[in-house]
């Protein structure tokens, strides 16, 4: 079983940043991130793929997702935050074979 450890959300005001970090507890073949905004369906950050990182359109420019390999461990840089950013985020993985993992989740409030 994979444990997924995110921290790094708070509140910060509207044109403020954030660091968001997740660690898995062993090596990962993939990671990401999500979000799920109040009365809205989990949608997808930014993630690692076969071409190299996919971002959700509402987030390019803004956010920047990196990754310590060694450390199973990725990061997203968030700036320039909107209140419709306001949301849990939550840390995905993918294992080797396929099964998925998900974080607790951590609130990320943009309000002045």
């Amino acid at each position: 079983q994979v444990q997924l450890v995110e921290s790094g959300g708070g509140l910060v005001q509207p044109g403020g940043s954030l660091k968001l970090s997740c660690t898995a507890s062993q090596t990962i073949f993939n990671m990401g991130w999500y979000r799920q905004a109040p009365g809205k369906e989990r949608e997808l950050v930014a993630r690692f793929s076969r071409d190299g990182t996919d971002y959700a359109d509402s987030v390019k420019g803004r956010f920047t997702i990196t990754r310590d390999t060694a450390a199973n461990t990725i990061y997203l840089e968030m700036n320039s935050l909107k209140p419709e950013d306001t949301a849990v985020y939550y840390c995905w993985a993918m294992s080797f074979v396929d099964i998925e993992y998900w974080g607790k989740g951590t609130l990320v409030t943009v309000s002045s």
